[in-house]
This record gives structure tokens, C-alpha cells and sequence, in this order.
């Protein structure tokens, strides 16, 4: 039977824990990327090291986050929708960054643990309760991020750390690759006998818009035709490669940031706009300044991506490369967000640079998600849609080639239980584990094949979508729902609602069903929940955007 078994699985382009030595696992994750960031989605920023594991193994076109950073991450980790483990809201039952999951909902280290891995964390948490209490071995927790210059707040092994608040030569990105590659080498003197799960969140390219002065330089000057001019060149890129097959969507010159901060601007100055306005309308002064944030966005992607090929050179240094599955995603949609917190914002300073605070806005945010609509927090396209990125050489034989069948984060803890062989225990300390809704996405390893399931479910601060095949139903919050047929339009620029009333209520009615089951789940542990904070002056957030 186990030659049998390991005949199949080499005849389906894989090898399973079952049939040889059990694979590591890295999973990186980005922060507020755009789904054409990266060279290989189309983008203009450098980024070899992930166009390398591209080439070498798999792109998804059609994988899916949920909009926001914690909701993704608590996702991402446990497997489940965030609404099932209170990390982000449901109707009349809260939840969202304060939540805190029911004991059921484990992270993936707790699963893998078990079967002799070993767990790190390097990077952004954003997940409720303390890192290694949830499995991880060793952890550098990133808790400031309102600084990339400082690791002030920070915390290694869920203590803070004792450093002084700014250190020369000190950058987040940098930081974050330094202790993952720490781990590794530990790992590779101390445990080489076990395989290894490392889960290393990067912070880049999320605002501030801070990124080192030798990377500015290099894409200072690229983006002063505009993001009509981007969004067009990244287009034409993504239709050759095959990654899209839709049109491009327009832009939504009456849609700007998520969330209204009127003061940011008056500390910002003229050059800050907050509309995706035609690019020869703006002022010089403004286009240089939008044509600056955009350079510092590339800097950080690219930095992000020399370190990641620093983490990939250990791998290989160790002789860990080719049995690693090495997974590249982003928490959400570029983000359009325009404020300015934590030390504040100097005009005077040189952009970019620890005493700045500047985000990308809509304008780039738009061509940073080409050719998708919206951005973070809303669940159009825009918002949702991420790179995947799946590479493995000793267990995926296929090389550069895309995955088209929708999948989304919850699909991660699966996979990788798919992979390691490790089966996922139906209690926890005699409590019922709830089935979780993720599929395996090992099938699409070897070829490219629709992974079959009834629907995919959104909802963020009233924002509401759900996918059933090529059918997608989605409103932001307050408005109507709209539906478009993704097979054709995922610029979601014809709304076939009037058109189709039937497959709308079709839709809306699955989308509700999700709803009500999660709610039902979740009302089990509701009590268990902390009061939400009462909202003080200045302490509400508006939405502006879609008015």
C-alpha cells in the first residue's frame, strides 16, 4: 500500500508526509500589497526573489483575504472565518481586533506541534493572546507599527524588548528577516532531527511610508506619469501572462479613504489629495508629492523582497530549500487610508523618514490593485484579491504555472495539514471542535483544477460579498446589492443585479445563511467576550468613501 501511495502521489506532481520525509513550511505574509505589486502579478517594483519562487512553482490568480489585516491573520492561522472566532464583527454581537477566540480555535502551531514540528514567528501579530501560547517556539513580535526606524514596543519571546527606542541602522524590514534567519539557524544546530513551520508576517508595505534612503532613490522619479499610466502598463502585463481575463476597471473618482481624518490634511499640506482624480488635473506640486508616496510604496516592497531572498539563501545554506513549501500572500488589498498618528508628520523632514508619516491614498492604491476595484476594508475585488504564491520543489513538480481556482485563507490550515500529514483532532481538552469551512488546496498542486465548495463569505464593517463559482453578490456598506459574473468581470463593472433579481436573491440568501450559522456559533461564546471601549470625542471613525 505504501509504495502504492507513493506511486500516485508522484504521479500527481506532489509528494505527501506519507511517502517521504516530512516537508517544512514557511507561509509569508505582506501587509497592505496590492494584488500587482509584485513583478510576476505585473508590477514595476523589483521583486526577483518572489518572481524566482513564481517561476518555479505556482501563481494563484484568484485567491482571496478578508479585507483587513487581524481578520486575515486570525483566518489565516485557525482556519475558520474571523466572525466564527469573534476577530471581526457580526451583527448585533461585536467582535473585531479586541475579540478573543473560543478555546476550540487553535492555530495551526498547536496542530503541527503534535507530529514533532517546530514553530517561529517573526514578524506582525495582530492575533489575540500571547504568541507562544499559541504554539509558537520562539517569536519577534513587531508591536510597533507606527515606526519602521524603532523597535520600541516590541517583543521577543512575548517579553519586550530591552533595546533603546531608536538604533541606527535600525529598519522593521530588516529586523524581521534578521531574527527569521536567527530561528533557522538555531533550528539547523539544535533540531535539525525536526521539521519546522515558520510563519513570518511582514509589516511592509503598510503605512507609515517608511523605507530606507538607498531604496527611494531608485524608484524616485518612476511614477510622475501618473497612476493612469501605471495602472495601464501593470494591465497589459497581467492580460499577457494570462493572469486576468477581464476588462480594467475604471477609476472611482468620487471614491476616497475608508475612514475621515480632515486634520491629517491641513498637517500634510497641498500636495495631499484624497480622490483618484486624472492625473494631468493635479498640480505639480501634487503630482510630485502622490509620485513620491507611490516610490516610497515600491521601496518597501522592494526591500521586503531582497529580505525575503535572504531568508531563502539560509534555506539553502541548511539544506532546507527543496523540502520547504514556501507560501507568499497579502493581508488585504493596497490601502487608501489617508492619517496621521504615532509621532506625528514633519513637512519639513525628507519623505519617507522616521519623522513622517505618510500613507499611499487612492490614487496609487487604485493602480497598486489593478485592474480590481476598491481597496482595503471594502470587499470589492480590490479589497479582497491576493497574490498566491506556492513553491516546493521536492513536492510540486509543476513549474510557473497559474492556479485559477477561487481559494481564500481559510484554506491555508488545511493545505499545510494536507501536506505535513498531520490529521486535525476533532476535540480540544474535551471540548467539540467546530468543522471549519477551508478545503485542501493540494489538488491544485498538480493541476489546474476548481476546488469544489459551495460558496466563499465576506463581511467587514458593513462591506458584504459572497462568491458562488463565477457568480459574486457584493454591496459596500449602505448600498444596494451588486452582482457581476466573474468569469468575464472581475472589475465588477457590470452589475447584472436589475438584470438577474432571481440570482440575486439565490445569492443573498446563501450569504445569510453563512451569516445566521456563524452567528449562531458565535453566540456560544459571547459572553466570554470583552466590553467593547466606549468611543470618545475624536474617537469615531466615518466612512467617506462611495458618498
Amino acid at each position: 500500500m505504501r509504495v502504492f501511495l507513493s506511486v500516485l502521489f508522484t504521479s500527481l506532481g506532489l509528494l505527501t508526509a506519507s511517502a517521504a520525509e516530512k516537508p517544512n513550511v514557511i507561509f509569508i505574509l505582506a501587509d497592505d500589497l496590492g494584488y500587482s505589486d509584485l513583478g510576476c502579478y505585473g508590477g514595476e517594483i523589483a521583486t526577483p526573489n518572489l518572481d524566482s519562487l513564481a517561476k518555479n512553482g505556482l501563481q494563484f490568480t484568484q485567491f482571496y483575504n478578508t479585507a483587513r489585516c487581524w481578520p486575515t491573520r486570525g483566518a489565516l492561522m485557525s482556519g475558520y472565518y474571523a466572525q466564527q472566532i469573534h476577530r471581526d464583527e457580526l451583527p448585533g454581537l461585536g467582535g473585531g481586533g479586541r475579540g478573543v477566540r473560543p478555546s476550540w480555535a487553535r492555530l495551526l502551531p498547536d496542530f503541527l506541534k503534535p507530529a514533532g514540528y517546530r514553530s517561529y514567528h517573526s514578524g506582525k501579530w495582530h492575533i489575540d493572546g500571547p504568541v507562544l501560547e499559541a504554539g509558537f517556539d520562539r517569536s519577534l513580535d513587531m508591536k510597533n507599527q507606527g515606526n519602521f526606524f524603532s523597535s520600541a514596543g516590541n517583543a521577543i519571546d512575548d517579553r519586550p524588548v530591552t533595546t533603546p527606542a531608536d538604533e541606527k541602522g535600525y529598519y522593521a524590514t530588516v529586523a524581521t528577516a534578521d531574527h527569521a534567519i536567527g530561528c533557522l539557524k538555531d533550528h539547523a544546530a539544535q533540531h535539525a532531527d525536526k521539521p519546522f513551520f515558520h510563519y513570518i508576517p511582514f509589516i511592509a508595505p503598510h503605512f507609515p511610508l517608511h523605507a530606507l534612503p538607498e531604496d527611494i532613490a531608485i524608484y524616485r522619479d518612476k511614477y510622475l506619469k501618473g497612476w493612469e499610466a501605471m495602472r495601464e502598463a501593470r494591465y497589459q502585463k497581467q492580460k499577457a501572462r494570462g493572469i486576468v481575463n477581464t476588462e480594467l476597471s475604471a477609476l472611482e473618482k468620487e471614491v476616497g479613504p475608508p475612514y475621515d481624518f480632515p486634520d491629517a490634511f491641513e498637517k500634510l499640506g497641498s500636495g495631499e489629495i484624497n480622490r483618484p482624480l486624472p492625473w494631468d488635473s493635479l498640480t505639480e506640486e501634487q503630482r510630485r508629492f502622490q509620485a513620491t508616496k507611490m516610490a516610497i510604496h515600491a521601496a518597501m516592497v522592494d526591500r521586503m523582497d531582497r529580505e525575503i531572498g535572504r531568508i531563502l539563501q539560509q534555506l539553502k545554506d541548511m539544506g532546507a530549500y527543496e523540502n520547504t513549501v514556501i507560501f507568499f500572500a497579502s493581508d488585504n488589498g493596497a490601502s487608501a487610508e489617508i492619517m496621521v498618528r504615532n509621532g506625528g508628520h514633519d513637512p519639513q523632514a525628507e519623505p519617507g523618514s522616521a519623522a513622517t508619516f505618510l500613507c499611499l491614498g487612492p490614487g496609487f492604491s487604485s493602480a497598486c490593485n489593478t485592474p480590481f476595484r476598491r481597496h482595503k476594508t471594502w470587499v470589492h475585488e480590490g479589497g479582497i484579491s491576493t497574490p498566491l504564491i506556492a513553491h516546493w520543489p521536492k513536492g510540486i513538480t509543476a513549474r510557473g504555472e497559474l492556479r485559477t481556482s477561487p481559494a481564500h485563507v481559510v484554506d491555508i490550515v488545511p493545505t499545510i495539514l494536507e501536506i505535513t500529514g498531520v490529521e486535525k483532532p476533532k476535540a480540544w481538552q474535551g471540548e467539540a471542535i467546530p468543522e471549519a469551512p477551508g478545503k485542501s488546496l493540494v489538488p491544485a498542486f498538480a493541476k489546474d483544477t476548481t476546488i469544489a465548495r459551495e460558496s466563499l463569505w465576506w463581511l467587514h464593517e458593513g462591506n458584504r460579498a459572497v462568491r458562488m463559482g463565477d457568480w459574486k453578490l457584493v454591496a459596500a456598506k449602505g448600498d444596494a446589492w451588486e452582482l457581476y459574473d466573474l468569469k468575464t468581470d472581475r472589475a465588477e463593472a457590470h452589475n447584472l443585479a436589475a438584470q438577474m433579481p432571481d440570482k440575486v436573491k439565490e445569492l443573498e440568501a446563501v450569504w445569510q445563511k453563512q451569516t445566521d450559522d456563524f452567528s449562531a456559533l458565535a453566540k456560544k461564546t459571547a459572553h466570554l467576550q470583552p466590553a467593547a471601549p466606549a468611543k470618545g470625542k475624536g474617537k469615531g471613525k466615518k466612512k467617506s468613501g462611495a458618498k
